[in-house]
């Protein structure tokens, strides 16, 4: 089994088998987080503006500008703040800066598209390895269109424990995801030394943090399973 990883999504890369998109700081945390909450659906859309134009009664809107809320919507993007909303039974449409956009970008191309975290790292990876036949690739969101110390060292646990479950060919990629998670054992100092980490410090949301460093803990593995529109539809895999 071929196991890669991209470190920044680009426009020309095509995936032939299965993707693990990667955004631990916050929206592929906060994904599996509304799917702990009882979410029926996340509708991954683009940009807030697509975001906005499926406002409903029975729709949540959730996502970030900058880290924080963007006016008009029901819920920002922490992961804690996800855990206990009320969404059970609905529909939440995410919108944020970087995870989102490379959730589209895998769905151009991949077979199956799943979110990934650390808190739901062994899930997903177990998750992807029942659905691949020739190549788990994960990819990593990075921040504003620079690789994430934070995205990276998620890649490396997942590479990691995916080696532990199954014979792999790591490329490059994966073997300097790899490199990072054996040079930082203790994910919260991972996570912390990151750009995403220090940004949500600049804005109050230095709690996030910790949250996103929990690894395993969630078994909810968000799915690519159709598409409305602008929207990528994940329910649970």
């Amino acid at each position: 089994m071929r196991l890669r990883v991209d470190l920044l999504p680009r426009e020309e890369l095509v995936y032939p088998d299965v993707v693990l998109v990667v955004d631990v700081i916050r929206a592929t945390t906060t994904a599996a987080c509304f799917l702990e909450a009882g979410a029926e659906a996340l509708y991954l859309v683009p940009s807030l503006e697509a975001a906005r134009a499926f406002k409903d009664e029975d729709v949540v809107l959730a996502g970030e500008a900058g880290g924080l809320r963007p006016s008009g919507f029901d819920l920002g993007n922490s992961p804690r703040e996800a855990l206990e909303a009320p969404v059970g039974g609905k529909v939440v449409v995410m919108a944020t800066t970087n995870g989102t956009k490379a959730a589209h970008l895998a769905g151009m191309t991949a077979k199956h598209v799943l979110l990934a975290s650390l808190f739901n790292a062994h899930a997903a990876a177990r998750k992807a390895l029942e659905l691949a036949t020739e190549e788990v690739a994960i990819l990593c969101a990075g921040k504003e269109g620079r690789v994430g110390l934070d995205d990276v060292y998620t890649a490396g646990v997942l590479a990691e424990y995916l080696g532990l479950m199954r014979e792999v060919e790591p490329d490059d990629g994966a073997r300097i995801a790899l490199a990072v998670r054996r040079a930082h054992p203790d994910p919260l100092e991972a996570l912390s030394l990151s750009a995403a980490a220090l940004a949500l410090k600049g804005v109050g949301l230095e709690a996030d943090i910790p949250f996103c460093a929990q690894v395993a803990k969630s078994a909810q593995v968000p799915l690519l399973s159709g598409r409305v529109g602008e929207a990528l539809i994940f329910k649970r895999g």
